[in-house]
């Protein structure tokens, strides 16, 4: 698995991120989604009603650089911050039988090229490039 043992937990906690794609034109569409942990794949599987009709599915079909932010407060007194953004490449999927989506048909699915953690093992901040092949067996 290319994701630790401690963002595996925290992503397990979590249902919300925000998806990053970019558009025909250049600009950033940024959309908030849900999303699965594919732990078979190493993979995020983002799922949702009617995905594939979305403008974030058709800016895939056409560049599939994505970035993916999951982060949240464990506190506000003290302040602490926690989250772990994935970069990487996307594929859209129109009906797999595969999926990690609690929303079945059509997902969106990341291949973690770089992953950046804040927050989750202590206070540490820690960023890694990652071979979205390999996963732990």
């Amino acid at each position: 698995m290319l994701f630790t043992k401690e963002e595996i937990a925290y992503l397990s906690t979590q249902r919300l991120g925000r998806l990053a794609t970019v558009q025909k034109n250049g600009t950033v569409q940024a959309n908030p989604v849900g999303f699965g942990l594919n732990q078979k794949l190493g993979t995020i599987d983002i799922g949702g009603h009617d995905l594939a009709a979305t403008q974030k599915f058709r800016n895939l079909r056409a560049n599939n650089q994505v970035a993916l932010v999951i982060d949240d407060l464990a506190s506000v007194d003290p302040w602490r911050a926690r989250g772990i953004e994935i970069r990487g490449t996307a594929e859209t999927l129109d009906n797999p039988t595969d999926s990690a989506s609690r929303i079945p048909g059509a997902i969106i699915r990341i291949h973690p090229r770089r992953i950046i953690s804040w927050g989750i093992a202590s206070d540490r901040r820690d960023a890694r490039d990652v071979d979205s092949s390999a996963t732990n067996r």
